[in-house]
């Protein structure tokens, strides 16, 4: 990691983030170029850059890998802190950064800048009291070796290590909030009611699911493969599953495993699912909105043509951004850590090995690829 390249000195800066209510920004520092006389060593620094906006399904080839060397030391009077980067979380929703947003919730990635997201990292220096050299952190960072972080206040410092590092990426970063504030905050469930969840072997459905179960609600949910579907059954212990790319009539599909209606459907799909889902819930049935990965690469979006079911059932439907619900979190932790030391939550993680296999393993996402949570291992330390 000493490696160093001769020539000119370059600086790149990422753009400001915004992230709902709350922001970071962070640095993406490189030096192509001779090492300079500032304190701090150099070492490499690989990173993943978007090459242009993406319309349509994304590809490979619209990202690429740069290496140019970074100095591992904050600059001086600064609150920000440097991190190596060692675990990142693959997301549906990096797909709508690599578009030119106007309007949205969070800002795009920026053409021949590194593409960012949440990941967990390593304090190698520290301008800011909070944080110290050799502190665990999880939140956003840059897709590369290593990041500036200039709003560190929006970090989490990981302070439970008993459990994989790597869960910080998903069960115990934000898929893991995105599921216990959908299911619990936004649906309220009660004890015997019926749960659907759409993508149900992903990041943030497995987990859904289970939190339903403990619950004791009667839980089905959909996804793309027999392999998932058997995860769903055998591994995260749902009452039932099947594969909708096997169904014909999703509408049928769902009151075959509902005759008697949805009490919660959590919505990580739209689309066509979305309108059957409809046609099966329950009068006050609640519908948690999380994502709709069915519609991200599409130019134009579906319709949905049974939204007059919200009002004849007294359905709510409700969108949330984790981002909203963070102050949370350590009511979270205090509730799923001694479940996952007690062995009542299972959990699967996608882990692809290295920086370059990090733009296969996003693309991955879109086509169902993963099985579990998709993380890549940058660094294991």
């Amino acid at each position: 990691m000493s490696e160093v390249f001769p020539e000119t000195i370059r600086l790149r800066l990422s753009p400001l983030l915004v992230i709902g209510s709350s922001s970071l920004s962070f640095s993406s520092v490189f030096f192509i170029g001779r090492p300079s006389t500032m304190a701090g060593d150099q070492v490499r620094n690989k990173q993943v850059i978007l090459r242009d906006f993406v319309e349509g399904f994304p590809k490979e080839s619209d990202m690429y890998i740069v290496t140019g060397t970074v100095r591992l030391a904050v600059p001086e009077g600064s609150t920000a802190v440097l991190v190596k980067n060692l675990y990142l979380s693959c997301d549906p929703y990096m797909r709508n950064c690599m578009s030119n947003l106007l309007g949205s919730y969070i800002e795009s990635f920026k053409p021949g800048s590194p593409i960012s997201g949440h990941g967990v990292c390593k304090v190698i220096d520290s301008g800011h009291p909070k944080f110290k050299k050799g502190d665990l952190v999880w939140g956003m960072t840059g897709w590369e070796e290593y990041s500036l972080i200039t709003a560190p206040e929006t970090l989490f410092k990981i302070e439970h290590t008993d459990v994989p590092l790597s869960y910080y990426t998903g069960l115990l970063g934000m898929a893991g909030m995105s599921a216990y504030a959908g299911f619990f905050k936004v649906c309220s469930p009660k004890k015997g009611e019926t749960v659907f969840i759409s993508a149900a072997s992903g990041a943030v459905g497995q987990l859904v699911g289970q939190f339903a179960k403990l619950t004791g609600c009667y839980v089905v949910g959909s996804a793309g493969s027999k392999e998932k579907v058997d995860l769903l059954k055998n591994k995260f212990k749902f009452d039932d599953a099947f594969n909708y790319k096997e169904e014909p009539d999703l509408n049928v599909a769902l009151k075959r495993y509902f005759p008697d209606g949805i009490d919660i459907y959590f919505e990580n799909v739209g689309g066509k699912m979305l309108d059957a889902v409809l046609l099966n819930m329950k009068v006050h049935g609640r519908i948690a909105a999380c994502g709709m990965i069915s519609q991200y690469n599409l130019k134009q979006h579906e319709g949905v043509h049974n939204l007059i079911q919200i009002v004849v059932k007294q359905i709510r439907m409700e969108g949330f951004l984790v981002f909203g619900y963070y102050s949370q979190y350590p009511e979270y932790l205090e509730m799923v850590l001694p479940q996952i030391r007690e062995g009542k939550i299972a959990y699967v993680e996608d882990i692809s090995e290295g920086l370059e296999s990090g733009p296969a393993a996003l693309i991955g996402l879109f086509s169902g690829k993963n099985v579990g949570k998709q993380v890549v291992a940058v660094a294991r330390e």
